[in-house]
């Protein structure tokens, strides 16, 4: 059927509407609880259970033939959107009707469950979920029904994590966030841990979060073997903060990625090493390095960089000639696509989004619903991944004739 026939066929009259609003004269006429809203839901849901159990008698094998029969009415409780719905629902003399809009025992619908994970991805408590639906819907609702509701959310969040995923990414950017969990009648930090690519159609795609009571090498060594048997088989570009024995780690589980330490990172701790009156200078003079046009003018950059400021912070010099194997992974990528690897400002981003979400809730009660609430808030943000990142065709062809060897063979 076109769409155009559909949308004519479900038109509703406007004489039909007419007399459904006669005696309209307030708003409470309309959404109050015995509004006409509320009561046309209520004729449609009956509606429809009794079309089901006619179609079951008619045309299933447990029907009229076998001499199953209607067998009265039964009451059911239906929290809704528009808040309590006191419906008939028809028996059967076997026992044998199932229906499918509203199946037995349920006592919420569809609508209602959604508008409940969308208040809880905002980092709502149950307390203010409970009041929000109260003031918008008029429904009265249990905590238990509200757990039991953002509970369906680890089996999908449990899912997700073991799927499998692509043998071979361009860039893997890996952080982590540090949050407040209870664990065993006390407040821990713990780090949420992420793994955010880019897949080879330029599309940002998260492959996973972990949580632990401490970030470092040894569980990031963890995060890439899980990754390898979920199936990844190479990273071209790993994008890193600066911790300690990071890099040793993504060797010991991909060693032909190249690793690329997060520029910004290295400038935050560098300004650290100087008072304020000096770090707008200390900024221009790194400046110098990372946007030099090539490697060699990187490294005379970098000398420039100690001579001028050994005096005051050898530090900072140390800092950056220590991790310059891993600073210069830049140098072999134009430069048009060298701000996409030399930040890890993608998944700082999706941090934020986390951030915003987790702020209500101070300290989070344990880490299933630490990991449930990333989840859920990680999943509204991937909505908005519509579009490859920019210069991604130019990104991809240079990754091709670098990594030739190493690209997925096309079917």
């Amino acid at each position: 059927m076109m769409k155009e026939d559909r949308q004519e066929k479900l038109k509703i009259s406007n004489d039909l509407l007419d007399a459904m609003l006669e005696g309209v004269r307030t708003q409470e006429d309309l959404w109050g609880k015995e509004g006409i809203i509320t009561r046309l839901n209520k004729a449609l849901l009956e509606r429809i259970l009794n079309a089901e159990m006619d179609f079951h008698l008619n045309n299933t094998n447990d029907g009229r033939a076998n001499g199953n029969t209607r067998n009265g009415y039964g009451k059911k409780t239906l929290k809704s959107n528009f808040g309590h719905l006191e419906l008939s629902t028809p028996r059967d003399r076997h026992s044998t009707f199932e229906p499918q809009i509203i199946p037995k025992r349920s006592t919420k619908t569809a609508m209602l469950e959604e508008a409940i994970l969308s208040l809880y991805a905002k980092g709502m408590t149950v307390r203010d979920i409970q009041a929000t639906l109260q003031d918008l819907y008029h429904v009265e609702v249990s905590p238990s029904l509200i757990s039991k509701v953002t509970d369906v959310v680890n089996e999908e969040v449990e899912q997700w994590r073991d799927r499998p995923l692509e043998a071979v990414y361009p860039v893997v950017w890996l952080d982590g966030l540090v949050v407040k969990v209870h664990q065993d009648h006390q407040v821990l930090n713990k780090t949420i841990y992420l793994a955010l690519a880019i897949n080879m159609e330029g599309y940002k795609e998260l492959l996973g979060i972990w949580i632990s009571e401490h970030e470092g090498a040894s569980f990031w060594a963890q995060v890439l073997t899980e990754l390898s048997n979920r199936g990844v088989k190479d990273v071209f570009v790993f994008c890193v903060d600066g911790l300690t024995g990071f890099p040793d780690a993504i060797k010991g589980v991909f060693p032909k990625s190249d690793i690329q330490l997060c520029i910004v990172h290295l400038v935050r701790n560098s300004l650290k090493y100087v008072s304020w009156k000096y770090r707008k200078e200390l900024a221009r003079d790194l400046k110098e390095i990372y946007h030099a046009g090539t490697l060699e003018g990187a490294e005379a950059a970098l000398l420039r960089l100690g001579e001028k400021w050994n005096e005051k912070s050898p530090a900072i010099y140390s800092l950056w000639e220590r991790n310059w194997e891993n600073i210069i992974t830049i140098f072999t990528y134009p430069a048009e696509i060298r701000r996409v690897i030399y930040t890890t400002n993608a998944i700082e981003s999706l941090n934020g989004v986390i951030r915003s979400r987790i702020k209500t809730k101070r300290i989070l009660g344990s880490d299933e619903s630490a990991l449930k609430l990333v989840w859920i808030a990680v999943s509204n943000a991937s909505q908005k991944w519509t579009m490859p990142i920019s210069n991604w065709s130019k990104a991809l062809s240079h990754f091709y004739v670098r990594y030739a060897d190493r690209f997925p063979k096309v079917a």
